[in-house]
């Protein structure tokens, strides 16, 4: 997903601004992610802005310069979920993480890549020999192999979480597994 499908993305949580945004990439959840910086976020927000997917207003500010803080419009919400409906990243989970905006049957779609992925993963990792390579490469192909073994555990064990019925949004907004809430997004981890 690009700088741009991301920007909507969160601005899909709530209006902000630039840095706002940049922090969600810096020490946010989008921090999990994507690694992007006022170099990429302000022309993506600039773009979209000409493109109508998004709205800018500028808030005053006491002693500083004006605040632009930006909003997503009806289009823009659109284009986010067209991007969702595109074949994930395979090593990105920002299409789980936006998985309430997917319908159910993308939903499924995007899972089992995901575990696909992970699946080849392990596959490889079991057809590539390294008795010869140095204690640190071995440790390495088997923490990868772990983790691998992992996330397939948990896509599995918790299918019935992302594709299940829709939950109320009180539900849904509580944190669970240790994941983040919207009210942690910018500003650091829960």
């Amino acid at each position: 997903m690009d700088t741009k499908s991301l920007c909507l993305g969160a601005l899909s949580i709530g209006a902000a601004s630039g840095y706002e945004i940049k922090k969600m990439f810096e020490e946010g959840a989008f921090s999990h992610f994507y690694d992007a910086g006022y170099g990429s976020i302000y022309p993506a927000l600039n773009k979209l802005l000409a493109d109508g997917l998004v709205t800018c207003v500028e808030m005053e500010q006491e002693g500083r310069p004006a605040k632009k803080v930006y909003s997503l419009t009806d289009d823009g919400m659109a284009a986010l979920k067209d991007s969702l409906r595109q074949a994930p990243a395979p090593d990105s989970l920002v299409m789980m993480f936006f998985a309430h905006l997917i319908d159910p049957g993308q939903r499924e779609t995007v899972l089992e890549s995901y575990i696909d992925y992970y699946r080849a993963g392990i596959e490889y990792i079991e057809n590539a020999p390294c008795d010869d390579h140095p204690f640190g490469h071995k440790f390495v192909t088997g923490l990868g192999e772990a983790l691998y073994r992992a996330a397939i555990d948990y896509l599995e064990e918790n299918k019935a979480d992302l594709l299940g019925a829709e939950k109320p949004e009180q539900e849904s907004n509580k944190p669970k597994h240790g994941v983040l809430s919207s009210n942690s997004l910018v500003g650091g981890v829960s």
